[in-house]
């Protein structure tokens, strides 16, 4: 069965989605941009602060469910220019530091606000 998830440690959805989504076995994440849970928002900042508060963001939605980096199955990350690509590996790496999840990184083009990078993933639960 469908459940939501969320949690005030990050960005509460401005839309008809949710923070994460779960069957009990495997979360789903929506996209995760820079944008503090307080709604402050770091389009204009380098790509690697605008990885780390993306990531941060994943990190807060595991978290509100017990679940963490080592968790993750599967991120996908959307550049708004695939040249920021070296810059937002070399922080994206430093969160998964052991048996890194599959990814797959793709130029978008336009992503939500004006951001140069949106993060989402899939995680399972260590127990299903």
């Amino acid at each position: 069965m469908k459940r939501t998830i969320s949690t005030d440690d990050a960005p509460a959805a401005v839309g008809a989605y949710s923070q994460a989504t779960t069957d009990g076995a495997t979360l789903y994440t929506a996209g995760q941009i820079p944008l503090t849970a307080d709604g402050d928002l770091y389009a204009d900042a380098d790509i690697a602060t605008q990885t780390e508060l993306a990531l941060d963001n994943v990190m807060a939605i595991l978290a509100a469910e017990d679940l963490a980096a080592e968790d993750i199955l599967k991120t996908t990350v959307y550049l708004a220019a695939i040249d920021d690509f070296d810059a937002m590996n070399a922080t994206y790496e430093t969160y998964f530091t052991a048996a890194p999840p599959a990814r797959s990184a793709v130029e978008a083009g336009a992503l939500p606000k004006g951001v140069g990078v949106e993060i989402e993933a899939v995680a399972t639960y260590p127990e299903a």
